[in-house]
């Protein structure tokens, strides 16, 4: 059993909204406010009734319902008046053997289909109290005074949370909550993952130290000395501890990693901790499905590394949806799984080819994510190719870089086709930079799915079609007259060249030799240069594009 779709209707950013899940991992990508912890959350709602950490019942408000759809509807009641929006999230099952859950009563009007809805909407047993307020005519926020909860299976029957056969743990590791010293979300989930006579116990150690704590001799003492100087009453005044519920151990002990309170260690390993247990709870180990909210938060690479391992090796059976903005959590774990959101509109990598999958799992480092968010990509060969892209933009745009006019310039080494293999997926505009090496029938082979009658609309090849030839050599080798540094001199005197990089060159061939050994240094001082620098034609045509 797994959750094959979800529906969203009316809550948070989307108005009307439809994701297909994976049985097994889902990675959900997108920029900011793309609405991927919306559908985190929406999940764990209508699955647990909680949201924000709290009951829904108590946290019905304006604000968790689409912003355009509360605003049509107060605009309405000046002229025709609309009917109350309602919020409704449906849980559509696949895998199983048995149908449960099953009927017609879902959006999709499917007989067939397994699931239930959970809705929040007004209630009809107001209507004559809410008609009276709609004629007073001050209604400038939504009722919301006037309205339920219902959760009905697709068979038409009330259902609780307790009855639902699916559960979730939503995971957010960033999440702090502190009251005296103590971590309230680490508590939460540590007591998750005890048993009822762990907790007994702690209760009981607890108060025994409370016990211990009122009859120590010195605390008699003390309280001796301040009835001696008590004088407006003739009760007995004691420093004691307070007693509080059976639970008051929650909010008076510390936890501690190595001797230091929690709160104090650093916050990536507040982040490992917090996810490790969260994973390790009874609940979650009993849930259907995992819900974790950007794992990466305050990790380095390498303690990164270790959790998308722990979470790929020990939660593989379950239901797992991921939300990220790392580009090596959605490389490790598989393109493949990845859902990007754009617009509030899914667009999924299932047609890469194995090869592709399994190239940015090895080679997990490079950006694929800045690729997939961004508005336009020029992707090109090494770092002296970046930086002089980058110097040639910002001469075409009043000294702006490419990125601050959400355009990425991404060094991808020899694994263009890789990347154009996503390019095809998400209708981006991509352009790549490439040198013609002095062979210009490979460059055509290599790029015949993209040029001439095979040309895509938005990923164009950009290379010098002139072949250059000379007589250099390096050592015994050809020199090669087609990289991007032969091609600058060739566009750039040698004085003005020997200027920028602080080189006496006499002849263009040692300025050849020297640029090639060089390369990202060159390509740095050509950055940092004051001078107007000639830029090759194929350079300026990805930028122009």
């Amino acid at each position: 059993m797994f959750i094959k779709k979800v529906k969203i209707h009316n809550f948070k950013c989307y108005r009307d909204f439809e994701i297909q899940l994976n049985e097994g991992l889902n990675i959900v990508v997108g920029d900011n406010e793309a609405g991927k912890s919306t559908i985190l959350e929406a999940i764990n709602l209508v699955l647990t009734g909680i949201i924000s950490g709290k009951s829904v019942w108590n946290e019905i408000s304006q604000y968790i319902f689409n912003k355009d759809v509360v605003d049509e509807y107060i605009s309405s009641l000046s002229a025709i008046p609309m009917a109350p929006p309602a919020i409704t999230i449906e849980v559509f099952w696949g895998g199983n053997e048995t149908p449960i859950m099953n009927g017609d009563e879902n959006s999709d009007r499917d007989n067939d289909a397994e699931g239930f809805c959970f809705k929040i909407s007004f209630n009809e047993k107001y209507a004559v109290e809410y008609e009276a307020l709609i004629q007073q005519g001050d209604v400038k926020s939504l009722p919301i005074e006037y309205y339920e909860i219902t959760w009905t299976t697709f068979a038409r029957d009330p259902i609780t949370t307790r009855s639902i056969p699916y559960k979730s743990c939503f995971i957010d590791s960033s999440e702090y909550r502190y009251q005296s010293g103590n971590d309230l979300y680490l508590s939460r989930i540590i007591k998750g993952s005890l048993e009822p006579e762990d907790i007994t116990s702690i209760a009981q150690a607890h108060r025994r130290m409370r016990d211990v704590f009122i009859n120590d001799p010195s605390i008699e003492g003390i309280n001796n000395k301040i009835n001696q100087d008590a004088s407006l009453t003739d009760k007995k005044i004691a420093l004691s501890v307070e007693l509080g519920t059976k639970n008051a151990w929650e909010n008076s002990l510390v936890t501690q990693l190595d001797e230091i309170p929690f709160h104090y260690v650093g916050k990536g390993e507040q982040c490992v901790v917090k996810t490790e247990l969260a994973l390790a709870k009874r609940s979650s180990q009993k849930a259907g499905i995992i819900l974790l909210e950007e794992p990466e938060n305050h990790l380095s690479h390498s303690r990164l590394n270790q959790l998308i391992k722990c979470i790929s090796d020990k939660y593989a059976e379950k239901q797992l949806l991921i939300s990220t903005h790392s580009s090596f959590v959605a490389n490790k774990l598989g393109l493949g799984k990845v859902i990007l959101l754009n617009d509030h509109r899914i667009i999924r990598f299932s047609q890469l080819s194995e090869e592709t999958y399994n190239f940015f799992k090895k080679i997990a480092g490079y950006d694929t994510l800045r690729m997939i968010l961004c508005k336009k990509a020029i992707l090109c060969e090494g770092d002296s190719d970046e930086l002089v892209i980058q110097k040639a933009y910002m001469q075409l745009n009043d000294g702006r870089l490419p990125i601050e006019d959400g355009i990425e310039v991404i060094t991808v080494g020899v694994s263009f086709l890789r990347f154009l293999e996503i390019a095809e997926c998400i209708g981006t505009k991509i352009a790549v930079v490439t040198d013609n090496d002095g062979d210009m029938d490979a460059i055509k082979k290599k790029y015949e799915k993209y040029i001439g009658m095979n040309a895509k609309e938005h990923i164009k090849i950009c290379v010098d079609n002139v072949v250059d030839t000379g007589m250099l050599k390096i050592g015994i080798s050809d020199y090669n007259y087609n990289t991007l540094e032969p091609k600058l001199l060739k566009e750039n005197s040698l004085d003005k060249l020997n200027r920028i990089f602080g080189t006496n060159y006499a002849k263009e061939d040692d300025l050849r030799k020297y640029m090639k050994h060089n390369k990202t240094e060159c390509g740095l001082k050509i950055f940092e240069s004051t001078e107007q620098i000639a830029i090759p034609e194929y350079i300026l045509e990805a930028i122009r594009w």
